[in-house]
């Protein structure tokens, strides 16, 4: 029997942690927001619940309903994604590992007893206290670790640097409104071109790029929340491939789900 995963949260780092477990036949549902606050959707199986279904380097995943959909995709070979944000399906799923890829970046209130194995991402998780290990999401030297003890370094609040690019890369709505979007990611854009409208505001390109993320239209944001994410190298492989980091992020997931002695045993026997 394949070992079930639970992810919470379908954006980009979870979405790798999603794609690598997925495909060493773990059968993995993904648990979302009804409007999911994911950016780089074009790489996040979360965009599943906007567009129904979505495919990830390969790997199909469907918007469904229910513990019968959820075991029909599995059956089918396709990765399950639901509007499940609190995690109603634990009163029926069991899943061996929970893996909460939300992000939060804050303290966040989870009981050890909510899974066999509880994994946490990123700051806001201390392993003993409300998960089993931590793995790490900041870029450098120890992304990707997985902590048994302990907690993950803190979020410095500044983006990663990209050819001399800093906060600039970050796009942040200008106003508190309904956000629309002016352009669509992977759209190549122009210093000054208008990229978004939120209540009115406009929010402009700051250099020459490529859109690498943008939130859904019609999600409502508060000002300075992150809401796209604009790149200076013309790559095509920006928005149609999963990161490093992410894929860097499910290694130290899988590699965490493995460690269990009892979780192996299943898996390979």
């Amino acid at each position: 029997m394949s070992l079930v995963v639970c992810i919470r949260g379908g954006g980009d780092l979870g979405s790798g942690a999603a794609l690598r477990l997925h495909r060493t036949g773990m059968r993995v549902v993904v648990c979302e927001l009804a409007k999911p606050l994911v950016v780089r959707r074009t790489v996040a199986f979360a965009e599943a619940i906007y567009s129904t279904e979505i495919t990830v380097e390969g790997v199909h995943a469907k918007c469904v309903s229910g513990q019968s959909e959820i075991m029909q995709a599995w059956a089918e070979g396709v990765l399950p994604v639901t509007n499940d944000p609190n995690l109603a399906l634990l009163t029926w799923l069991k899943p061996d590992v929970l893996v909460d890829a939300r992000l939060l970046k804050k303290p966040v209130d989870f009981h050890l007893q909510a899974s066999p194995l509880v994994i946490g991402l990123g700051p806001g998780f201390t392993a003993g206290v409300n998960c089993h290990a931590v793995v790490e999401t900041k870029r450098g030297h120890n992304l990707g670790r997985v902590y048994w003890q302990g907690a993950s370094e803190p979020d410095s609040g500044v983006p990663e640097m990209v050819l001399g690019y800093v906060e600039e890369r970050v796009l942040r709505a200008p106003t508190d409104g309904l956000l629309k979007g002016l352009v669509t990611i992977g759209q190549r854009v122009v210093k000054g071109q208008p990229l978004v409208e939120v209540d009115g505001q406009l929010l402009t390109a700051g250099f020459d790029g490529v859109v690498r993320g943008l939130l859904a239209n019609n999600v409502t944001v508060k000002r300075g929340m992150k809401i796209g994410d604009l790149d200076p190298r013309f790559d095509e492989n920006l928005v149609t491939r999963v990161s490093d980091k992410s894929l860097a992020v499910g290694g130290g997931v899988l590699e965490a789900v493995l460690s269990r002695p009892e979780l192996r045993a299943r898996y390979s026997g």
